[in-house]
């Protein structure tokens, strides 16, 4: 995405009122579709899925939700073809480079298709049974995601510019994966904000049980596909899981807002002496010592303590504790018991709090999964966490989304994801 300061202020559509005399350099420009400047031209050209409301000026556009849209450049040349939004910051998702392509079945069976043939390509045959079929922006297709729970899949709706390519899409999902079930949750954001999420709901297929067993490289963990705010397994973060494995052993593990416990699944094959999970929510704990059952690992050396990070590290720090490797995977926000939680304002007093629990030669792996965070801001934090501390803190390792999370070329906050780790002396 250009920086506010690139984008363009006003586009205009060309059009005129009936009897208007036009002039050579003022092309009739037809019913869906908008023109824009060459410099944001150049950014969809080059990648970039998105045209942002801010773009089309004082003349919104009048089509419905999902009506397919022409961008043209101010020369009137063909640029892209996507679904148009009235309501969100994004007015149109483009979903094709090719003038001559429709939008249609036969299109989102072509991409679904595709998207499966990349993952073959790029995921081990055995052992993964959890991962992201379909990504959006990458599979293009911006709006929507698809993820596999063992036989079941679990679809995130963006943006309501989709619903007209709903069922189209469903069909495609079920023609390529016949899946037992395909599970729908709506996470439209507005200009007013998202609200509440609710549970996903049964699009297709039968209902699902309560926990199904999913893999990933081999090691179990249950989930809940109607969960409204997660699974129980992140697929994204499976770079970061296997960093933390691969420098677990012998090491004492201490991992902050663990959830279900899969950073400590993890950390526990891969030969931690002691596993620490905190998190405030029981029930998450609960998942995460059935997860570690699921995969013949002890409980014995593992704690789960309920409660919130930052007077469970201030505690920890008066008793003198330490930690050889610790995981700051924080919520992008949270609110408990009065404390507001943002990574936008909190992550360095979040990083500063866990290096007075770092043994040193400690390492700190440090994530961010929002685009409202970039990895020049993370690595600021932690600079500056690392001063008030009085701690040398340096990044010897960066991972990012593995590779059934495409990204377009020329579309750079589409990484969202950070994982830093880190080396405290």
């Amino acid at each position: 995405m250009p920086k506010e300061t690139q984008r363009p202020r006003r586009v205009s559509s060309g059009g005129g009122r009936a009897g208007f005399q036009r002039t050579p350099s003022a092309p009739r420009v037809r019913k869906g579709t908008v023109r824009i400047s060459a410099e944001i031209a150049s950014h969809l050209r080059a990648g970039h899925p998105y045209l942002f409301r801010e773009a089309l000026g004082a003349r919104p556009l009048r089509e419905p939700a999902g009506e397919i849209i022409d961008i043209l450049d101010d020369a009137g040349s063909f640029v892209a073809r996507g679904m148009y939004d009235p309501d969100g910051v994004v007015a149109v998702r483009v979903v094709t480079r090719d003038e001559g392509e429709a939008i249609d079945s036969a299109a989102l069976l072509r991409r679904v298709s595709a998207a499966r043939r990349l993952r073959q390509s790029l995921l081990p045959e055995s052992g993964m049974t959890a991962y992201r079929v379909f990504h959006g922006e990458g599979d293009l297709l911006p709006g929507v995601t698809v993820d596999r729970y063992g036989q079941h899949l679990v679809v995130h709706l963006f943006s309501p510019a989709i619903e007209p390519l709903r069922d189209g899409l469903y069909d495609a999902l079920e023609a390529t994966y016949q899946p037992r079930a395909i599970y729908e949750q709506r996470r439209y954001k507005p200009l007013a904000g998202e609200g509440p999420r609710g549970p996903a709901t049964l699009a297709r297929g039968e209902v699902a049980p309560v926990e199904i067993e999913v893999e990933e490289h081999g090691l179990k963990f249950l989930v809940d596909v109607t969960a409204p705010l997660g699974t129980g397994l992140f697929p994204d973060l499976r770079e970061g899981r296997r960093a933390v494995a691969e420098r677990a052993t012998g090491r004492r593990v201490l991992n902050l807002f663990s959830y279900t416990g899969a950073f400590s699944v993890w950390a526990a094959r891969g030969g931690a002496t002691e596993v620490v999970s905190v998190d405030l929510a029981a029930k998450a704990h609960a998942r995460a010592r059935r997860n570690l059952q699921l995969n013949g690992l002890p409980e014995k050396g593992h704690e789960l303590i309920a409660g919130d990070a930052f007077p469970v590290l201030a505690k920890m720090a008066e008793r003198g504790r330490k930690f050889d490797l610790l995981v700051l995977d924080p919520p992008s926000f949270s609110q408990a018991k009065g404390r507001v939680f943002s990574v936008q304002k909190d992550y360095r007093e979040l990083v500063q709090a866990a290096l007075s629990v770092s043994a040193s030669g400690a390492l700190l792996a440090c994530v961010s999964n929002t685009m409202k965070v970039s990895a020049e801001e993370l690595d600021r934090a932690i600079g500056e966490a690392a001063f008030r501390a009085r701690r040398i803190v340096r990044v010897v390792e960066r991972r990012g989304l593995p590779p059934d999370f495409p990204v377009p070329a020329g579309y750079l906050e589409g990484h969202y994801l950070k994982f830093f780790l880190c080396a405290v002396a």
